[in-house]
């Protein structure tokens, strides 16, 4: 039997917690029988959720913790103030060596901060990103960094080109992947003043398979493997990139209703479709897991459901097996 994957899953983070934080532990391990979920939150409301489940109850545990921490409350002041917290709780767990991941979809501020406080960064590692894969044309890319440092160094920008790079061969098996900086064009010497103090840098590191700029146009085609940006601009790219993807499936089904015609042509094309649309669907990869620490740090969005926190588990063991925080530590 392989080795067991212990999860701690923070099960009152997100806006459907803990009723599909639950469902998603549950449909984890009845997925997979190397896997162990440790839930943290109010035992009684957990306890109370998995009743309407059937599942290898030594797969589960609870860990009972009375705090919540709320997505409005200032980030540092809430983890050091709820140390009963599910959050806290969970993410100790992995500090203290109990648990092999830590998975959330709750306060990103808040795992921000208890991933640099509490797990700490990897000696060498400046700023830990996060780092999220993305559809695109040829398959994936690694968006880094995604919102962890707004306000990003070019030296930093170098390391999370080098923890990409990686992150895309171990993780995702791609040989010498490629690795963009985010720009508004082509030329070298355009750009802000990061990208234009950056851009050197990256195209003299001999680590990387550095390949130029990548228009924000270039992305979605699958241009490059890693794509390298500081957290403002990561997170516009995010946020549009799954507000443009929904709108799109949104439209195609309505234009799909609007006449006899085109539902016989939607029933046609419905197999083929919905293959498609599944490779844009964001809940197919899982969270974004938080490079570059001394623990594995995953974020899932905070409108998860129980499809996404089920991805967000499994996706630990492979984290596990290829053991990226090693080589990123021997890589930086």
């Amino acid at each position: 039997m392989s080795e067991m994957t212990r999860v701690a899953l923070d099960a009152m983070g997100g806006d459907y917690a803990p009723k599909e934080i639950v469902k998603g532990a549950v449909d984890a391990v009845n997925a997979r029988k190397d896997i162990q979920v440790i839930l943290t939150g109010r035992e009684d409301l957990i306890r109370q959720e998995l009743k309407a489940y059937s599942y290898p109850e030594d797969q589960i545990e609870i860990v009972h913790a009375s705090e919540v921490i709320e997505t409005a409350e200032p980030p540092v002041t809430a983890i050091r103030r709820k140390k009963d917290s599910s959050l806290v709780r969970a993410m100790n767990l992995v500090k203290n060596g109990e648990a092999d991941a830590f998975v959330s979809a709750g306060s990103s501020g808040a795992i921000l901060v208890g991933g640099q406080v509490l797990i700490g960064r990897i000696k060498g590692v400046e700023r830990a990103p996060l780092a999220p894969l993305i559809p695109t044309a040829k398959g994936v890319s690694l968006l880094i960094d995604c919102g962890a440092n707004v306000d990003a160094r070019s030296s930093h920008l170098v390391q999370f080109a080098k923890i990409g790079s990686l992150y895309m061969e171990h993780v995702m098996g791609v040989k010498n992947p490629k690795v963009g900086i985010v720009n508004i064009g082509a030329e070298e010497e355009k750009g802000n003043a990061l990208v234009k103090e950056t851009f050197p840098l990256l195209k003299s590191c001999e680590d990387i398979h550095f390949v130029g700029s990548v228009e924000a146009r270039e992305i979605p085609a699958g241009k490059v493997d890693v794509v390298v940006c500081e957290a403002f601009v990561g997170n516009v790219i995010l946020k549009l990139y799954e507000g443009v993807g929904a709108t799109l499936i949104k439209e195609v089904k309505r234009g799909m209703m609007t006449s006899l015609r085109s539902k016989i042509g939607a029933l046609l094309v419905k197999p083929a479709l919905k293959e498609t649309l599944k490779a844009f669907d964001s809940s197919e990869y899982g969270g974004a897991p938080m490079l570059g620490l001394n623990g594995l740090v995953v974020k899932a969005h905070g409108s998860s459901t129980a499809k996404e926190i089920k991805t967000s588990i499994l996706q630990c063991v492979q984290f596990k097996q290829q053991d990226i925080g090693e080589k990123i530590r021997k890589g930086i």
